[in-house]
């Protein structure tokens, strides 16, 4: 495996666990997201992450360029 894609693997990993903790903080902001479509989630959190998520310069990195869509697969392969 060349290191390119040890570090694209590696950055998958990052951004799956980063998901599932701003799952987790909008889920507690917002009881109700557990009924929601796993659509509605995405656009929800992307919104999330465009805005009041506390990300540091990495974790806005990861999540850069992840469209609602992206964060729908993402959260579905969970």
């Amino acid at each position: 495996m060349a290191l390119h894609e040890k570090r694209q693997d590696l950055d998958g990993e990052k951004r799956k666990v980063l998901l599932q903790r701003l799952l987790s903080e909008l889920s507690g902001l917002d009881p109700n997201l557990y009924y929601q479509s796993t659509s509605q989630i995405a656009v929800l959190m992307r919104a999330y992450i465009d805005g009041d998520a506390k990300l540091v310069q990495e974790e806005r990195q990861l999540m850069q360029g992840l469209a609602p869509r992206d964060i729908e697969v993402l959260l579905s392969l969970h």
